[in-house]
């Protein structure tokens, strides 16, 4: 079998390379990626992900459906898919209004 003979002297890693591009003037930009709304909109739509359906089936099997499981595990499904529904709305809604407020910011400029 053929092996590749790479001479390690002349190769530099990313560790052994001058870094020449940033100068002491320019700031790095340590924003965060994602805002804290984004990221508190996800954790409450996790948390009504888990706690909502569960509490569903758990209220109605019960009270609602007097012992039928398979009627409660139907209603806990669709109370799934309505959360989910509505974070996919409340996501294209955010997504929505950063579009137009970047817009907006594009025409001040102008």
């Amino acid at each position: 079998m053929a092996t590749r003979r790479v001479n390690t002297s002349a190769a530099k890693t990313p560790l052994n390379e001058d870094d020449t591009t940033l100068s002491p003037d320019v700031k790095s930009n340590i924003s965060p990626a994602v805002p804290a709304s984004v990221i508190y909109k996800l954790l409450g739509f996790t948390f009504a992900m888990i706690t909502f359906p569960i509490g569903s089936y758990f209220l109605s099997v019960n009270l609602l459906f007097g012992g039928n499981s398979t009627y409660a595990g139907g209603l806990a499904a669709l109370v799934a898919n309505v959360v989910l529904i509505g974070y996919v709305v409340v996501a294209f809604n955010d997504d929505k209004s950063e579009r137009e407020a970047a817009i907006e910011e594009e025409k001040k400029s102008r």
